[in-house]
C-alpha cells in the first residue's frame, strides 16, 4: 500500500496534543509552566520500583501494557499489583519512547508522562469512550458482561492503542468497531463470544500506514488477539488476560 504523508492535528485539543507527544522533559516542563494536567489525573502514592505492589501497580501495569515486547512476541503486560521484571521491562521501553531516563524506575517525571496520557473522563488522550460504543446505539450495554465492566475493559485497550499510535509515528488512528452488543454482534456475522462482546478488542485503522504495518506494531503492543493483515482493517484483542477470552494467542497470521 502506498503510504500518505502524516496527517495534521486531530480532535484533540493543541493542550492535550502535545501532552500526549511530548517526551519527558517536554510533560514534566508543560506542567510546570502552569498547564494543568487533566482533572481526573491519577494521584501516585509516591514513586514505584520492583517489590513494589498494590493499586498503584495495578494501575502502572494498565498505563504501559502496550510496551510489553521491544520485538514481536506473544508476551503482556500482567495486570497483577506486583511490580516485577515484567512491568519494569515495559516501564523503560515507556521511557524510552517518551525521552525519559529509562532506568524502570516510575518517579515524578514518569508519572506526569502518564498522566498526560489522560483525560478528565477516564479515557485517554487520543480515544473518547464514544468511539468505541456499539453501532446499534447501545453504548456499553447489552455485552456478555456489564456496562461497568465493559467501560473498564474499553479503558484498558486505549491504553494499549496509545502505545500502538506512538509506535507508529504518532499517526492518527481510527476505531472502526469497539464493542459490540450481543444482537449488534450477531447481526455483523460475529461469534457468539466475540472478544468485542467483552470490550477487549477493537479494528482499527492507521492513518498513512498499511495494515501489515499495523500488525507488526500490535505485535509489540500485548495483543493476544491479531486478525489476519490482508484486509483494510487491523482487529486486535487481549483475550488471554481475560477469565473470559478465549485461552490461548491467536495471530492469524503468524509472526509477520
Amino acid at each position: 500500500m502506498t503510504t500518505t504523508p502524516r496527517p495534521g492535528p486531530d480532535r484533540r485539543t493543541v493542550l492535550r496534543r502535545a501532552l500526549g507527544v511530548t517526551a519527558a522533559a517536554g510533560a514534566a516542563g508543560a506542567l510546570g509552566l502552569g498547564l494543568s494536567a487533566p482533572a481526573s489525573a491519577y494521584s501516585w502514592p509516591g514513586t514505584l520500583t520492583q517489590g513494589s505492589t498494590g493499586a498503584a501497580v495495578t494501575e502502572l501495569q494498565v498505563r504501559v501494557g502496550g510496551w510489553a515486547a521491544a520485538s514481536a512476541s506473544q508476551t503482556y503486560v500482567a495486570v497483577d499489583g506486583a511490580f516485577g521484571p515484567g512491568t519494569a521491562a515495559a516501564v523503560k521501553r515507556f521511557q524510552t519512547a517518551y525521552g525519559l531516563a529509562a532506568d524502570g524506575i516510575v518517579g515524578p517525571a514518569t508519572q506526569a508522562a502518564l498522566n498526560a496520557l489522560e483525560s478528565s473522563d477516564g479515557s485517554t488522550v487520543h480515544f473518547e469512550f464514544s468511539e468505541f460504543h456499539s453501532h446499534d446505539g447501545a453504548g456499553f450495554g447489552g455485552g456478555n458482561v456489564s456496562a461497568t465492566q465493559v467501560k473498564e475493559n474499553i479503558r484498558r485497550l486505549m491504553y494499549k492503542l496509545e502505545a500502538l499510535r506512538k509506535k507508529g509515528g504518532n499517526r492518527a488512528v481510527t476505531v472502526n468497531s469497539g464493542f459490540r452488543s450481543t444482537s449488534y454482534n450477531a447481526s455483523v456475522g460475529g461469534a457468539s463470544n466475540s472478544m468485542h462482546t467483552y470490550g477487549v478488542a477493537s479494528d482499527v485503522v492507521v492513518s498513512g500506514l498499511s495494515t501489515l504495518s499495523v500488525y507488526r506494531i500490535a505485535e509489540t503492543c500485548g495483543f493476544s488477539g491479531l486478525e489476519t493483515y490482508s484486509v483494510s482493517w487491523q482487529h486486535v484483542d487481549s483475550r488471554m488476560q481475560y477469565p473470559y477470552g478465549s485461552q490461548f494467542w491467536w495471530w492469524e497470521d503468524g509472526v509477520a
